[in-house]
């Protein structure tokens, strides 16, 4: 009788804090009977509700000749999410649904590489999961293009086997049916789903939250209207990430340096400084402990070999810590991967791909994403490192590095973490 109430008392307190914190509810994002939420950017590709064969709502999208990609997106916008919908698509015509997307007002300027581009006013642009329709030289379905920047970032320039990526594809799509997405964006990863089978699997943190879009891709003089047509379109948001400060912009705060006098902070940001004679290196190292991260930093090395640490261990002598570092050089090696006290260089980078991505004598932003074992490094939106299933260390503090020997100069204006808005 004791073990029966005991375990009624268990049951009861597991329930009691299960309906504390339900998990969301899958929404539809399309009503069935308008276009309420949704409002129309970009070309003038027509848009309406109308039935499929067995007479369920759809949205019905049709090509107009001469009028660039249209996109019916959604009012809300969403961060983190889970999301399914089905599809089909004439097989003349290319589409694809945008996620974490944004239209401004005016032009918006972002560096891509080493260069600046400069996205229109009200140029919809963002991540695109794929629609290739019936297209067998390439069959991309369910790969995440970024629509008016990067372009393709799985598979294409972006990584991904290619060849393989496209044999999936083919397995994977339905020519003339109706074919089941789902999307998972959680934090700086995008995972895609083709009718059950695996697509694509990408961390990328440039854009971390935005709408959700239907595009009509532009036909150009085309004037028979191609059909595209989406049902089912439902959602679970997961709520938003936001990126937050870890320096307060003012003082070294939750920061201990290895060396005395050789960091500081003016007119807003970490200065790194030393001569060469100082053999040691000096390392800021976080007072925390972090295991999974996603962390930016916009930095500008002026003089000398810096670095981002991460997960490493303090260790006595002249180097100061053990681990990862994501490399900063003002000449070589930005963006790759070495491991202090371990296996030396893991990703090391050409000097051609260095200049593809860097900017010499300028700010240039990092980000550094490490969770489980998969870590991966970007610099101005391009990926400079990835390790899928890395047998490092899993947790650590951060640091920022000053090289010893060398007369150093580094200054990082912005360090920050993506973490939960609310």
């Amino acid at each position: 009788m004791k073990r029966i109430v005991i375990a009624a008392l268990i049951l009861t307190c597991i329930a009691g804090h299960a309906a504390a914190q339900p998990y969301p509810r899958q929404e539809p994002l399309f009503n069935g009977k308008n276009l309420e939420g949704w409002t129309q950017k970009g070309g003038k590709a027509n848009y309406k509700v109308a039935k499929d064969e067995d007479d369920n709502p759809i949205i019905l999208g049709t090509t107009v000749p001469r009028t660039p990609n249209s996109f019916l997106c959604t009012v809300k916008r969403y961060g983190d999410f889970i999301l399914e919908y089905e599809y089909k698509c004439d097989d003349r015509l290319n589409s694809g649904v945008q996620i974490r997307s944004n239209a401004f007002d005016k032009p918006m300027d972002f560096v891509v590489g080493a260069k600046k581009r400069t996205v229109a006013e009200g140029r919809v642009h963002g991540y695109q999961i794929e629609i290739d329709a019936n297209k067998p030289q390439r069959m991309w379905s369910g790969g995440v293009y970024e629509e008016g920047r990067r372009g393709w970032l799985f598979p294409g320039a972006g990584g991904g086997d290619t060849a393989k990526v496209s044999e999936q594809g083919k397995e994977a799509y339905k020519p003339g049916k109706w074919n089941h997405v789902r999307v998972v964006a959680k934090g700086p990863r995008i995972q895609t789903w083709l009718n059950g089978v695996p697509r694509a699997d990408l961390v990328d943190p440039f854009t971390v939250d935005g709408f959700i879009g239907l595009q009509v891709h532009g036909v150009g003089k085309v004037e028979e209207p191609l059909p595209v047509a989406w049902r089912n379109i439902k959602i679970i948001d997961l709520g938003r990430l936001k990126w937050q400060p870890i320096f307060d912009g003012k003082t070294l705060n939750g920061w201990t340096p290895t060396v005395e006098n050789t960091w500081s902070v003016k007119d807003g940001a970490i200065v790194g400084r030393c001569a060469a004679s100082e053999k040691r290196h000096s390392i800021l190292i976080s007072d925390k402990q972090y295991d999974n991260f996603t962390l930016r930093v916009v930095y500008k090395a002026i003089e000398g070999n810096s670095g981002v640490y991460f997960r490493v261990d303090k260790v006595a002598g002249s180097v100061g810590v053990h681990g990862f570092q994501a490399e900063i050089d003002p000449n070589n090696d930005a963006g790759g991967l070495y491991e202090t006290g371990g296996r030396g260089w893991v990703v090391k980078p050409t000097a051609e791909q260095v200049k593809s991505w860097y900017r010499p004598n300028e700010w240039n932003e990092m980000v550094v994403s490490a969770h489980g074992k998969r870590v991966v490094v970007h610099v101005n939106g391009v990926k400079t490192a990835e390790l899928i299933n890395d047998q490092g260390r899993t947790k650590g503090h951060l640091g920022l590095q000053l090289h010893g020997g060398q007369d150093m100069h580094v200054r990082f204006k912005r360090v920050e973490l993506l973490q939960r808005a609310d």
